[in-house]
């Protein structure tokens, strides 16, 4: 498995490349001119032609992607252009409240969802298979925008439970954390709910009718013992494959409910920097995105061997 490992990131390595160069020549090859955003509109072309070779961006375009990828390994990303501030420094701190919403929407998510998948695929055509699929049409077809405005309205302005925005770090107290995070949590889960549960009732769907289910049952194993432990852990493989694209795309940035609940994440700061043409909190914010997709990709890849003994690096 080390080696397998040791394959998998080093095979990274060609595919950051290959995305550093693609975004590097999009962000400069577009239309538009950082320098004259920075300057603003009572720019002379003096000064313009000023900030653009103190930017370095009047350097052709190989020089200006080998000062960038030479200072990208030593781990440093550069500059915002836009508010003067180390941009591995923006990321960290917007990276904090984008995993927290994360992990607590995936720990909701799998936890509603698998029993109700397992539940629905165990009842076939029943009300209960009924509606499980009507939620997760539901749950695609309503827009999140739209879920989280509803939660906002009952829970924290008729209810009062909850503030009705804001992000407060697990530091500052776990009982802030909570109550500011279970609304956005909410509001997320609701789309992986119908996702993962789907995913899973296909699943289970198929692994019920094996010949081995049969046996199960017909030597007396209890219904609950044939489902999760049996059926299910044979089912794994596809589900954990979408929990973790899901994972992977919650923390790339969910940009509309970081808007709506006033959160302080990655999904903001990468509208903010591609509105604003800061290039190098683009190019920091793509490549980590990619990152955690190669990455996340391998951990997944690496727990189907717990599910399924067969599966062997």
């Amino acid at each position: 498995m080390f080696g397998y490992i040791l394959r998998r990131l080093l095979a990274t390595i060609p595919v950051l490349l290959i995305v550093s160069v693609f975004v590097f020549l999009l962000l400069r090859l577009t239309p538009g001119d950082p320098a004259a955003i920075l300057a603003g509109d009572a720019a002379t072309p003096a000064q313009l032609e000023r900030i653009r070779d103190s930017l370095g961006l009047n350097d052709p375009l190989h020089v200006q992607f080998l000062t960038w990828f030479g200072q990208m390994l030593q781990g440093d990303f550069g500059t915002s252009l836009i508010s003067n501030t180390d941009v591995l420094d923006m990321v960290s701190d917007r990276l904090g409240p984008t995993v927290n919403i994360a992990v607590m929407t995936i720990i909701i998510s799998v936890l509603l969802a698998v029993p109700m998948g397992v539940i629905a695929a165990w009842r076939h055509r029943s009300w209960i298979d009924f509606a499980v699929m009507s939620f997760s049409v539901l749950g695609f077809s309503v827009p999140v925008f739209v879920i989280g405005y509803i939660l906002i309205q009952i829970f924290a302005i008729e209810l009062r439970w909850v503030p009705v925005q804001g992000y407060k770090s697990p530091a500052d107290g776990l009982g802030a954390f909570f109550s500011r995070a279970v609304l956005p949590s909410l509001t997320l889960a609701t789309i992986y709910v119908a996702l993962i549960a789907r995913m899973t009732r296909a699943s289970m769907l198929e692994v019920l009718g094996e010949d081995y289910i049969r046996t199960a049952r017909a030597k007396g194993v209890r219904e609950n013992v044939v489902l999760f432990r049996h059926a299910l852990r044979n089912a794994a493989v596809p589900i954990l494959t979408i929990i973790g694209t899901g994972f992977a795309l919650l923390i790339s940035g969910v940009v509309v409910t970081e808007s709506v609940f006033n959160i302080p994440g990655i999904g903001r700061l990468t509208v903010d920097a591609i509105l604003a043409r800061d290039y190098p909190v683009i190019q920091a914010m793509i490549l980590l995105t990619a990152g955690i997709y190669v990455m996340v990709n391998l951990l997944v890849d690496l727990s189907y061997s717990l599910f399924d003994p067969r599966i062997r690096y």
